[in-house]
């Protein structure tokens, strides 16, 4: 099953089947497609790449719930899909570097951008991803037209490493190191760990 990690304002719950008629409904939607640069599903496909995910030692992939939307009690391993506004991923795809982090945050719930919840979602990954798998370094590739993303990611410390003019995409970076990002972990809202 994973693990959840609770937070103030946001829960991060293992990506599940239950999630993915909705996540497939997002996906429907040609500005989310867009700024994360992915190709439209069938709801098969999705279920296959939900199941694939999840048995990939190198992603983490979260439903991003805001907290406020729990009905009751947050249970870990219940799939709360009246809380869905996104997700979070952490691939460590990179063989030649286990210490280096692709990281992704969409929130696709038009109601619930602009409340800080990408943000916190992030931070709690970053935070996550350090204590947990040792990654010493991150990277975020966002779409030039994606304003929010960069803004967020540079607002994080994230610094532009590389263009590509093809792909139309910025690739930004940022090494646990930085004074920026030993700030951000050290002053990160304290999260619970579910397993």
């Amino acid at each position: 099953m994973g693990v959840s990690l609770e937070g103030k304002k946001v829960i991060l719950v293992p990506y599940m089947k239950e999630h993915v008629p909705k996540y497939h409904q997002w996906m429907q939607d040609p500005a989310l497609l867009e700024a994360t640069g992915s190709e439209p599903l069938t709801l098969e496909q999705e279920y296959e790449m939900q199941l694939s995910w999840t048995q990939d030692p190198y992603k983490q992939t979260f439903i991003v719930l805001d907290k406020q939307l729990v009905v009751g009690d947050f249970v870990h391993g219940d799939s709360h899909v009246e809380a869905m506004v996104g997700d979070v991923n952490l691939y460590m795809n990179d063989l030649d570097d286990l210490q280096m982090a692709e990281i992704e945050i969409m929130i696709a719930e038009p109601k619930s951008r602009g409340k800080g919840l990408g943000q916190k979602s992030v931070l709690m990954m970053l935070t996550f991803a350090v204590k947990n798998f040792g990654i010493q370094a991150f990277r975020a590739k966002i779409g030039d037209s994606n304003t929010a993303s960069l803004t967020l990611f540079r607002k994080l410390g994230f610094e532009d490493v590389a263009y590509s003019e093809v792909f139309k995409e910025v690739t930004l970076e940022l090494s646990v190191r930085n004074p920026r990002c030993k700030e951000l972990l050290s002053s990160n809202d304290s999260f619970s760990i579910h397993s």
